[in-house]
């Protein structure tokens, strides 16, 4: 039988290609089942560090049930709440609830010391007020984690604050209880602290939320509030500034002070100050000693600013007898020359009219007040050269009645000079003649050096201005961990050595300081990038100095170097992030999870091994989010 061949090559054809697509589909259905045995796996793994990470956090607030500090179990029960949330809501309300239940028993045992280190209660009733009304008491803190979680367990938190808060009022001054929150200035700064913590944490619209009902005044945490929030919603803040705006131009009680808070704003953000009734100021600092920048406001918010600033400020002196305004007429003088320069030049028609105001209140007896000049201008940008500044100094040195006053002077001009990265400032802080006087402004002169030399990005001028003999442990050791910042991608070498010499400057702090561990913890966190195994042996460092610290706890912390100067107290702070626990933790913990387990249990302080347990759950708890 003779085939036609080619039929006989189209069937062969064909049947090759069947063998071949049954091989294609045999192997594609291996390969689908091999990666859906590696997804399997990888969930399965997933779950296992997710189960145990729960299983981490869990326990370790079983423990915190049996700290004998109030103030350690509330704080550690609400960040593992917090850490929690994404895995397990309704476990981490009542952690939240539980930490709650903790921090009141904890204030509520705060108010009711007779003594404070032998203090009298009175005093120490002070001091408690004090820190519980800049927002710093236990259950505040957490509120604070609670809201940026749940917006509704935030409120019912904030209300029980509020109604605590206006029954210890009540219960120290034997008044009624507020029926409205809102009035009451202690719980109005709760709710404004609590609302700038969560816009430093970038949540917006909840810290717009739970601020909202106490932006209705015009005092230093409500105009405070709305220029941070400026700098991540310039729209919304100036909306709600022209709100306030419109309630103070209304308002028969706003006053000289008013126009002052809200000159805040527009002019000096985050320095605010008022004047009291015999022309005293009182003021804010802002956090950093750079020049403030003015806003750059729509000219129709600017010229609203004015126009309501006029109206109040010309409104008519009451009679003695009837002046019921916060800075009276000494204190309205003060403002109004404080402000004039700037009715001048935005508003010059306006500004004729307060200088004739200004003339009447002047008629006024006004008592010697020696920080005028320094309250008139504080917080405002100037341009002012070195040379004017130094013809002033001379001028009062000229005037001046003692070597202490002269010390004083000189000491002011260093210190203007150094936070502008001037070397003359050195030369001025010499001329000092008390031995003791002149040591701490050059410490401060010598750092303020540093951190000018690492804003303008020169690592070779920072770390000789570094070597300073005035300078601290700390403070050279934090000046050449930056300046290895800055090396690192640069010069690596010269890096790592600056990293050495900053842990040798650790080793030089007392053993019992908990900058020693801070400051060893700031060197792990950069070698880690560079050098893991340096990082670990560091980190074995930090767990000796740790534990022999009381006063360690981990946290994110900063370190502060305050400084008198005749014109007040200038605060130096540094660190942050760079010497808490967490940071570096996490990053241990994907590198080697059990060796990082093993450190953490390593701490025999109940706070610092808190902070490293919550953090290794966290870091495997964001390793399990980013795989689902």
């Amino acid at each position: 039988m003779i085939h036609d061949p080619h039929s006989v090559i189209l069937r062969l054809a064909s049947q090759v290609c069947l063998v071949a697509l049954s091989f294609s589909t045999v192997a594609q259905t291996v390969a689908e089942k091999k990666s859906q045995t590696k997804i399997s796996d990888a969930q399965s793994l997933e779950s296992q560090r997710r189960t145990f990470a729960i299983s981490l956090v869990t326990s370790l607030a079983d423990e915190a049930h049996a700290y004998h500090d109030r103030a350690l179990r509330s704080r550690v029960l609400a960040r593992a709440a917090d850490t929690l949330w994404n895995a397990d809501r309704d476990t981490a309300r009542t952690l939240f609830r539980k930490a709650w239940d903790a921090a009141e028993k904890g204030d509520a045992e705060e108010l009711t010391l007779k003594n404070l280190d032998g203090v009298p209660s009175t005093a120490a009733e002070m001091v408690t007020a004090l820190r519980r009304s800049s927002g710093h008491d236990l259950r505040a803190d957490v509120l604070a984690l609670a809201a940026k979680r749940d917006q509704i367990l935030g409120e019912e938190f904030l209300n029980k604050l509020t109604q605590n808060t206006d029954r210890e009022t009540a219960d120290r001054t034997n008044g009624p209880i507020s029926q409205n929150s809102n009035n009451n200035p202690e719980a109005v700064s709760k709710r404004l602290n609590l609302a700038s913590k969560l816009l430093d944490e970038g949540e917006v619209e909840r810290a717009l939320s739970f601020a909202t009902p106490a932006l209705n005044q015009v005092n230093a945490n409500s105009i405070g509030f709305l220029s941070r929030l400026r700098e991540k919603r310039p729209e919304a803040a100036d909306q709600r500034f022209a709100v306030l705006l419109a309630r103070a131009e209304l308002d028969p009680s706003s006053d000289a002070n008013t126009i002052s808070g809200l000159s805040s704003y527009a002019f000096t953000p985050g320095f605010y100050v008022t004047f009291n009734k015999d022309g005293s100021a009182r003021w804010t600092q802002p956090e950093s000693i750079a020049p403030l920048k003015t806003p750059n406001l729509p000219a129709t918010l600017v010229n609203k600013f004015f126009q309501v600033a006029a109206a109040i400020l010309l409104r008519p002196l009451p009679p003695p007898d009837q002046d019921f305004t916060t800075s009276g007429p000494i204190g309205k003088y003060m403002v109004v020359k404080r402000l004039l320069p700037l009715f001048e030049q935005h508003a010059p028609d306006t500004a004729v009219a307060l200088r004739s105001q200004l003339q009447a209140l002047s008629d006024n007896p006004r008592g010697e007040l020696s920080d005028e000049r320094f309250s008139l201008r504080q917080g405002f940008q100037t341009d002012e050269p070195s040379g004017s500044m130094l013809e002033r100094m001379q001028d009062k040195l000229d005037h001046a009645r003692s070597s202490r006053e002269r010390d004083l002077i000189y000491g002011d001009v260093a210190a203007m000079l150094a936070s502008q990265g001037d070397a003359r400032a050195q030369d001025f802080a010499q001329k000092i003649e008390d031995s003791g006087r002149r040591g701490q402004v050059r410490q401060y002169v010598d750092f303020e050096l540093v951190r000018f030399a690492l804003r303008e990005k020169k690592p070779s001028e920072a770390t000789r201005r570094a070597a300073s003999e005035q300078l601290t442990h700390p403070q050279r050791g934090w000046a050449y961990i930056k300046t290895a910042q800055l090396l690192m991608g640069s010069e690596r070498q010269s890096a790592l050595e600056l990293l050495e010499e900053a842990a040798n400057q650790a080793r030089r702090i007392e053993p019992e300081d908990p900058n020693r561990a801070r400051l060893l913890i700031g060197v792990a966190t950069q070698f880690f990038t560079a050098d893991r195994i340096r990082a670990w042996e560091i980190m074995g460092e930090v767990v000796k100095a740790a534990n022999n610290s009381a006063k360690f706890n981990g946290e994110n912390v900063e370190l502060h170097f305050p400084f008198v100067t005749k014109s007040g107290l200038r605060i130096t702070s540094v660190g942050g992030a760079d010497f808490g626990l967490s940071g570096v933790l996490r990053s241990l913990a994907k590198d080697d999870l059990y060796r990082s387990i093993d450190l953490a249990k390593s701490f025999k302080n109940d706070a610092p091994r808190a902070v490293a347990v919550l953090a290794i759950a966290s870091s495997l708890l964001e390793t399990d989010k980013s795989v689902r």
